[in-house]
């Protein structure tokens, strides 16, 4: 698959129109972060870790048109509009937040010590790269811990995407996918619609049968059913921000997931890097959850559905609560059980 995400030789960011998916494959150029953070809003790419990778390239290019100021003091100005309008894009995903905040911190300390702003911004860029490396390397390693909770002839049961297309490369729960591929282990994916935006049947499925991985589509509300007939080994999901006590949100319908998977004792697991993690939140109540356009619930494909004057309720994301996760995967292990306690273990392996 062509990377969904790049930088070109001629200094502008392209990124896979996601929305045209499966239908069409469609690449679009930009070249500032204010119309990075449209793309960001209106959903052209989303997942978490794919969502903080193009804001990182979206202050990268920030970086290059504010560098053609006369002074740091109004570079810094620049840069910090531009990484508010990044970080104003989609509220719920912790990584943009995350990788704004590290560009931007980059850029004052550079500018603090002393760089001159052409500088400064060549630094960003090579940031923003960095950041992109290392995301397609922590889900190779997010891959590899998550083969230990597969087992041989597994079927797979995933929602929304988390794959490729949701990261810098390789994916999360579809890098334990991609894993269990690599090692024969793998029977079916099952892949959830996810409506109301179908990013499961548009691009989990795409995503899949492009790379050969045997998958099958289910309506959200049949997930039950076929836990009930047996055919789910374990499922494995996304996150979008995980709280310090392991409540985690999710695509819409996760929670569901998660209840379902509880009573018909299916082991559920998320995968998520590091960066997912947001211990500033003490626990699933104090995640922002994105609200989006009624629309998108009332009408399909440019069709309303729906009566006139009815109103739809279409929050993006929900939260499940860490009890009924029996563990995060990430790059660095699995967090396992699920708690306040082993989650606090786990950020504190990464200080310094």
């Amino acid at each position: 698959m062509q990377p969904h995400i790049a930088w070109t030789p001629t200094h502008s960011l392209q990124l896979l129109d996601q929305r045209a998916l499966p239908s069409q494959t469609s690449y679009l150029d930009y070249r500032s972060a204010p119309d990075v953070a449209q793309a960001i809003r209106d959903m052209v790419v989303r997942g978490a870790p794919a969502i903080g990778i193009t804001a990182a390239y979206g202050m990268a290019l920030s970086g290059a048109a504010a560098a053609r100021s006369a002074s740091r003091n109004a570079f810094l100005k620049a840069v910090k509009a531009d990484a508010a309008r990044l970080k104003a894009a989609r509220p719920t995903a912790v990584n943009l937040e995350w990788a704004v905040d590290l560009l931007l911190r980059l850029a004052v300390d550079l500018c603090q010590n002393g760089a001159e702003p052409e500088d400064v911004a060549d630094a960003m860029l090579e940031e923003a790269l960095r950041i992109h490396r290392e995301d397609v390397a922590s889900c190779q390693a997010i891959g590899r811990h998550g083969l230990c909770y597969v087992p041989h002839g597994a079927s797979i049961l995933t929602h929304c995407n988390a794959g490729a297309l949701a990261t810098g490369g390789y994916g999360t729960a579809l890098g334990v996918v991609r894993a269990a591929q690599e090692a024969s282990r793998l029977n079916m994916v099952y892949a959830d619609e996810t409506r109301p935006f179908l990013q499961g049947s548009r691009l989990t499925a795409w995503e899949l049968s492009e790379d050969g991985i045997p998958v099958t589509l289910l309506c959200d509300n049949m997930a039950g059913a076929l836990m009930s007939q047996g055919k789910v080994d374990l499922i494995v999901v996304g996150a979008d921000r995980i709280a310090a006590n392991g409540d985690t949100a999710n695509k819409i319908g996760t929670c569901s997931l998660a209840v379902l998977a509880a009573h018909h004792q299916v082991p559920f697991y998320v995968a998520a890097p590091r960066s997912t993690f947001d211990p500033a939140a003490p626990d699933g109540d104090a995640i922002p959850i994105e609200e989006r356009s009624q629309e998108e619930v009332l009408s399909f494909a440019g069709t309303r559905v729906a009566p006139v004057g009815v109103g739809a309720y279409n929050p993006a994301f929900d939260v499940t609560p860490h009890d009924l996760i029996r563990a995060i995967i990430t790059e660095d292990g699995p967090v396992e059980p699920v708690d306040p306690e082993s989650v606090s273990r786990f950020l504190a392996r990464g200080l310094p």
